[in-house]
């Protein structure tokens, strides 16, 4: 069994999700390609990160550091002191709801507009509206149920109402239990869905980057901007940490806007 084996396996035990899985094998398998002919050793990682700073942002170093010590920790039995390298704080990129709207007025095909709706009126992620199921939403409650998102935990988001007629009406013109379903059946991908939004942004004339977690930024901030507590604002994302939400507390401009400057105050 080879060492990419056992650490599938290792993994696995720790009920890590497929997609981390896949992830943690990726940046090992690149990792022991580099150590070849240096040896597993804290030099070689060293060796490494270095290089991968070159050309990478170091939120993807550090995330490499965190998979490179797990292998060592696990199978090597060995604990390597690599620092973390210190990340860079770009503040996310919001859409107005004009532009929100202005999207979604101009996106016709009726799929892809209930997908732009959703991702903006429940905040989600692209993986969880990939997975998403007919028997996830409750009609009656006018929730919808997130199942095992990121770090595998559950959670409930609340059903904009201004689009419960459509999903419904939608759920019943599919067949299966997923509920955004492909042309060849199975799941949408997440490739599709930033088509999808590529697509409407370029229609709408909007000239920032946007892509589908655009529209989680944009949920967070407006919520915030409307007086939502950030707690209330970090359950609906499914944030483990607070510390993770309060970034949009340096979004939103809300507050910025309504300083009065202090020139504004001198007599002409």
């Amino acid at each position: 069994m080879t060492l990419i084996d056992k650490l599938k396996d290792e993994l696995k035990i720790r009920n890590f999700s497929p997609r981390t899985i896949k992830s943690y094998l990726y940046v090992t398998e690149r990792f022991l390609k580099f150590a070849e002919n240096k040896g597993l050793n804290e030099g070689s990682v060293r060796e490494y990160v270095l290089k991968k700073l070159e050309n990478q942002n170091p939120s993807t170093v550090s995330h490499n550091i965190t998979v490179i010590k797990f292998f060592f920790k696990i199978l090597l039995k060995q604990n390597i002191e690599i620092p973390h390298p210190k990340r860079n704080k770009p503040i996310p990129e919001v859409l107005t709801t004009e532009e929100i709207k202005r999207m979604i007025d101009l996106t016709f095909n009726f799929k892809h507009k209930l997908i732009i709706k959703l991702l903006y009126g429940c905040g989600l992620r692209v993986s969880e509206i990939i997975n998403l199921k007919k028997s996830d939403f409750n009609f009656n409650e006018g929730l919808i149920h997130i199942h095992l998102a990121k770090g595998r935990k559950d959670r409930f988001v609340k059903m904009p109402e201004s689009i419960k007629e459509e999903l419904g009406n939608y759920g019943k013109t599919t067949n299966g239990e997923v509920f955004f379903n492909s042309a060849r059946g199975g799941k949408l991908t997440t490739a599709t869905i930033r088509k999808i939004v590529k697509n409407s942004a370029r229609k709408a004339r909007i000239e920032k980057d946007v892509h589908p977690h655009t529209f989680r930024h944009s949920f967070a901030t407006h919520l915030l901007e409307q007086g939502t507590d950030l707690r209330i604002i970090q359950k609906l994302l499914g944030h483990s940490d607070i510390k993770t939400t309060q970034i949009y507390l340096s979004v939103s401009q809300q507050s910025i806007k309504n300083i009065k400057s202090p020139l504004d105050s001198l007599k002409p």
